[in-house]
């Protein structure tokens, strides 16, 4: 079933009770990005034009489309590959921080490349590096090398996991 017929299946959507309510609600961003790895294990890094930190594939969701989809989207647009995006493995809260709203991050497994080369977008990554957590960690956030950690152990485990800035609720 496609998501025309999912959404037509849902019937009419329910009645706003105060009109005008929908439109005052808070908006949160959401972002998917993939854990890409090589045989060995090692993370595949950009370094993004636009921050100092390294990231994952990935980025920002567009109105009306799915986590899943924007990795996909995203995956192809910065290092130029069709890859076939694999399951859940973190979902991440982020608080409100500076100018930026709250925000959900969804991390998906995106598989293993075999010395496949990349053909990066200039304008979104200017390099790109397989390296381990433990590398990297001095060239991320804090909050994303936690969140790289746990994607690391819902591969393992094979259980997605739902965590706070990084930290797993219990």
């Amino acid at each position: 079933m496609n998501r025309q017929n999912d959404l037509a299946a849902e019937g009419e959507p329910e009645k706003e009770f105060n009109p005008g309510i929908a439109a005052r609600l808070p908006r949160k961003t959401a972002a998917g990005g993939a854990l890409i790895r090589d045989r060995s294990g090692r993370i595949l890094f950009l370094e993004p034009t636009y921050k100092p930190t390294l990231d994952i594939p990935g980025g920002i969701v567009e109105y009306d489309e799915s986590p899943y989809e924007a990795c996909s989207r995203e995956v192809k647009e910065e290092i130029g590959l069709d890859l076939e995006i694999g399951p859940l493995l973190v979902v991440d809260w982020v608080p409100a921080l500076g100018p930026w709203s709250d925000a959900l991050a969804f991390i998906f497994d995106g598989g293993i490349l075999d010395n496949t080369p990349l053909t990066l977008d200039p304008s979104e990554a200017r390099a790109h590096h397989y390296l381990t957590l433990e590398a990297a960690t001095p060239h991320l956030r804090p909050s994303m090398t936690r969140r790289l950690t746990l994607a690391q152990q819902a591969l393992t485990t094979g259980i997605p996991t739902y965590s706070d800035f990084g930290r797993v609720v219990s």
